[in-house]
């Protein structure tokens, strides 16, 4: 199987994944899930003329003038009655407009005196919150597919819902492997280093919406990673090192041993070209990743963040960005460049500058970057001030 491209492999990988079955869960706890279902109005949003101020409502046609003062309509309570010629109501800021009224005069530019208010001359609609003004009966609201944040959390809460349809988290198994790695707070011998890679990618898969459990590093036996695969249950196992083809690499052989249909062999992509991909004898699909913790983490937003999506029915696409290029870069070679880059904000442009070092090992560098530039495989020199694509991350 051919060395893929990028946007290949990916697709390679999607066909692979359909959106899991919908479940129903509380308005409360549908922060950070996929929805399943469209949102649909199912009245006005307000579904009355309401408003906007403190004051006086009344007739324009009335003012200005001196009216007769004949109720009140506050938020929740409104004024039981229609308004005659001369008269007003006192009224609060998201209560009812009273009938036969058309605009509202602030408090600040009226005078009451007894059971009468001066009122200066006001254009109808004034200070009128008018029903649907936000929404209509009917209308639209969120489209499945859309991930529940606050906002949208409180747009489904306007909409009366307390309840929603969302896609089934998906379950993701993930393990390192690697006689060099070793669990904190062991203490590593004069050759090991601690796992870094997974424990970034469990809070990454989290954060992405999926229930992910990670197992301790599996050392480089083959009858020990069979084990490890064979025990990691979940809609995809994603692997951290012993992806490549060296004789330590295990993975893709302890793969094999258990029915992989290979999909991805391998990806032109720098860094993270041993990352593979496949479907287990049982039906799960495999993601190896490389196990320097950049190619690792790189080869997550290119790969695994859409396969997720895919698994709740979102949107799949990388969400890239154009920058102005900060300083300039040498002739790309025959892999697609993902380079780590800090990102500035100001003048109405993002400006990026890649960093220095790229060494697929550095994890204090993806720890500064604010997002990854793609420079496409053959891509000539650019010089400072050339427009780049780059893919943002997400930082807290």
């Amino acid at each position: 199987m051919k060395l893929l491209a990028v946007d290949d492999a990916r697709a390679r990988m999607l066909a692979c994944v359909s959106a899991l079955p919908a479940e129903t869960v509380a308005l409360a706890d549908s922060i950070g899930r996929v929805l399943a279902e469209d949102i649909v109005a199912a009245r006005d949003q307000p579904p009355f003329h309401a408003s906007a101020m403190d004051g006086w409502a009344v007739r324009s046609g009335d003012a200005p003038g001196n009216l007769r003062i004949v109720g009140e309509s506050a938020a929740g309570h409104a004024y039981d009655g229609a308004v005659a010629l001369g008269e007003a109501v006192r009224i609060f800021t998201g209560a009812a407009i009273p009938d036969g009224c058309d605009a509202v005069v602030i408090q600040e530019n009226a005078t009451r005196d007894g059971d009468t208010v001066a009122v200066p001359a006001v254009a109808a609609g004034h200070h009128v919150r008018p029903a649907g003004g936000d929404f209509k009966a009917g209308a639209a609201l969120l489209e499945r597919g859309v991930r529940i944040d606050p906002w949208r959390l409180s747009l489904a809460a306007a909409a009366g819902r307390a309840e929603l349809s969302v896609a089934r988290r998906p379950r993701v198994a993930l393990f390192s492997t690697g006689e060099e790695i070793v669990e904190a707070p062991a203490t590593p011998g004069p050759f090991q280093i601690y796992d870094s890679g997974s424990r970034a990618l469990a809070a990454l898969v989290a954060g992405w919406g999926a229930d992910v459990s990670r197992a301790k590093p599996v050392r480089d036996d083959l009858e020990t990673t069979i084990q490890a695969l064979r025990d990691a249950q979940g809609d995809l196992v994603v692997t951290v090192g012993g992806a490549s083809v060296g004789d330590h690499d295990l993975v893709r052989a302890a793969a094999e041993a258990l029915g992989l249909d290979l999909k991805v062999a391998s990806v032109n992509v720098r860094p993270g070209k041993p990352t593979f991909f496949g479907v287990l004898g049982d039906g799960r699909r495999l993601l190896g990743l490389p196990g320097n913790p950049a190619s690792a983490l790189v080869c997550a937003e290119l790969f695994l963040r859409p396969l997720i999506a895919a698994y709740q029915g979102a949107d799949v696409g990388l969400r890239m960005i154009g920058a102005r290029l900060e300083a300039a870069l040498p002739a790309n070679g025959p892999r697609e460049h993902w380079m780590r880059a800090r990102l500035s904000y100001g003048g109405g442009f993002v400006t990026a500058q890649a960093y220095r070092d790229q060494d697929s090992s550095l994890v204090s560098v993806f720890a500064a970057s604010d997002g990854l530039m793609k420079r496409a495989a053959g891509t000539p020199a650019a010089a400072a001030g050339d427009i780049v694509e780059v893919l943002p991350l997400t930082r807290a």
